[in-house]
C-alpha cells in the first residue's frame, strides 16, 4: 500500500542532533504522532535517558524544542505493508536538507537499520550518522534497558556546547 508521509518535521534552529524513523507506523498516522503505537519504547527510552514523564504531543514536541533533538523520517513516501519496514519499497526521500540547512544540526541518528541504510545510499553529507536499534517492540533482541544504553550517544551531541 502507497503510504504519503503527512506529519511536518519538529525542529526549530536549535536542534542539535536529528532522529529520523522510517515512516510513521498506522497508528502514528491515525493519531497524528511520531512513535505512538504503545508498544514502541522510543518515547520510553527518552523518558529514561532525560528523567521524565511525556504523556502528550504538547509534552512531547516542547520536549524535543528544549533538548534540542530534531525529529522526522527518512521517507515521503513509500510502499508499504501495515508497519513493517522490512516490507518499504518504491520509496521517496524526504528533503533533509529542509532541516540540516536551518537548524545546528551536528549529528543523525536512524532509529533503525532500513532507515540508515537508506539514508547512508541516498543521502551525502559530512555530518555523522548513526545507527540506533529499532525501538519498535518487534525487535525482541533489544530490551528497555539495551535500548537505553544505546540511545544514551545522542546526549553526548546535545551537551557539546561546542555546537
Amino acid at each position: 500500500m502507497l503510504v504519503t508521509h503527512k506529519l511536518s518535521p519538529i525542529y526549530d534552529e536549535y536542534s542539535k542532533v536529528l532522529i529520523l524513523g522510517t515512516i510513521p507506523s498506522v497508528k502514528s498516522r491515525e493519531v497524528g504522532f511520531y512513535y505512538a503505537h504503545p508498544a514502541n519504547r522510543f518515547w520510553p527510552v527518552l523518558e529514561n535517558l532525560f528523567n521524565t514523564k511525556l504523556s502528550t504531543k504538547e509534552e512531547k514536541e516542547e520536549f524535543l524544542h528544549k533538548n534540542h533533538i530534531a525529529l522526522w523520517d527518512v521517507f515521503k513516501s513509500c510502499d508499504i505493508h501495515a508497519s513493517s519496514d522490512a516490507s518499504i519499497k518504491n520509496y521517496e526521500l524526504n528533503d533533509i536538507d529542509v532541516i540540516i540547512n536551518n537548524t545546528n544540526v551536528k549529528a543523525i541518528f536512524c532509529t533503525g537499520k532500513t532507515a540508515y541504510n537508506n539514508l547512508i545510499k541516498n543521502y551525502k553529507t559530512t555530518i555523522p550518522i548513526f545507527c540506533l536499534p529499532s525501538p519498535s517492540s518487534a525487535n525482541a533482541t533489544f530490551k528497555l534497558n539495551d535500548l537505553i544504553k544505546e540511545y544514551s550517544i545522542i546526549k553526548k551531541y546535545i551537551k557539546n556546547k561546542t555546537y
